[in-house]
């Protein structure tokens, strides 16, 4: 073969290979009701403790911030811990931010004890990174493929300041959103525009302020119901589904008081389904209250 028939056919492969990878990236960003008419196995979700969750198609398994250390809330936290230890073959995690109750080093290496990804925010760095996880740092808005799985990290704002992503997971005929622990933030319509509307949106309910840092704000670290159901209204969610709430006694960490409550009486006349699912709930995609 000539140099330049090597040339020609290196143009092609490079071609088709990125034909081929956009492709893949841009299925992020179909409507949802064109997911679902390509035929797609159905998507499964599990509700983990506090923030975590767990997506699961046939033959993997995809967790965002799962929990199993009880010492990451002590007794403060009263949801039951729900294994991951039984995590498909092909395994993936996503966490939101490194912070110990959304990187829990435990739950990853027993999500991945067979090996698999842990995607994180770019600029972060996970301690200690489980042996056999293989580090995947992302960077908002860039689509990140798990398997059968496209996971886009989008903007999120933390309570302390500290990098955060939210995470955009389209698989199985659905799209998702989940919120981490973020507060409210100006890029909510941005997302919306580009991903919306969710089949579900995981969000934080508990309105949560803090005492650890000085001087002492006062003013709430993570969304309250009111914004929880302001944000999936933006983001044209078709459910909410309240995650990061239940945590009382905590020092210095106070919890408002009746989140579920306040969060329906918000969402009322909104046309937006409320689901609060118990740890170690699955997702019933028809229900709501």
């Amino acid at each position: 073969m000539s140099r330049g028939e090597r040339g020609v056919e290196g143009r092609i492969t490079r071609r088709r290979l990125l034909a081929a990878t956009a492709g893949m990236a841009a299925s992020a960003l179909l409507p949802v009701g064109m997911l679902r008419a390509s035929g797609g196995e159905g998507l499964r979700i599990q509700r983990l403790a506090w923030a975590g969750i767990r997506l699961q198609l046939p033959r993997a398994s995809l967790f965002i911030d799962p929990l199993t250390n009880p010492d990451a809330w002590g007794l403060a936290l009263k949801d039951r811990l729900v294994p991951v230890s039984d995590a498909s073959d092909e395994s993936y995690v996503a966490i939101t931010h490194a912070h110990p109750d959304h990187f829990d080093a435990q739950a990853v290496a027993q999500a991945l004890a067979k090996g698999g990804v842990l995607a994180y925010p770019a600029g972060t760095q996970p301690l200690p990174m489980p042996a056999v996880a293989r580090a995947r740092p992302s960077v908002a808005w860039e689509p990140q493929l798990l398997g059968d799985f496209t996971a886009t990290p989008v903007p999120a704002s933390d309570g302390y300041g500290d990098p955060q992503v939210s995470w955009v997971v389209s698989a199985g005929g659905r799209r998702i959103f989940h919120g981490g622990d973020t507060l409210w933030h100006g890029h909510w319509w941005r997302i919306g525009r580009q991903f919306g509307p969710f089949d579900a949106a995981f969000l934080p309910i508990n309105g949560a302020r803090f005492g650890w840092r000085k001087p002492v704000s006062g003013q709430p670290g993570v969304l309250t119901p009111e914004q929880a159901v302001a944000a999936a209204v933006i983001l044209g969610a078709r459910c909410l589904v309240p995650i990061h709430y239940g945590v009382a006694g905590a020092t210095d960490y106070e919890e408002i008081e009746d989140p579920l409550g306040r969060l329906r009486a918000a969402a009322r006349g909104k046309g937006l389904r409320i689901r609060a699912l118990a740890p170690g709930e699955w997702l019933d995609w028809n229900g709501g209250a």
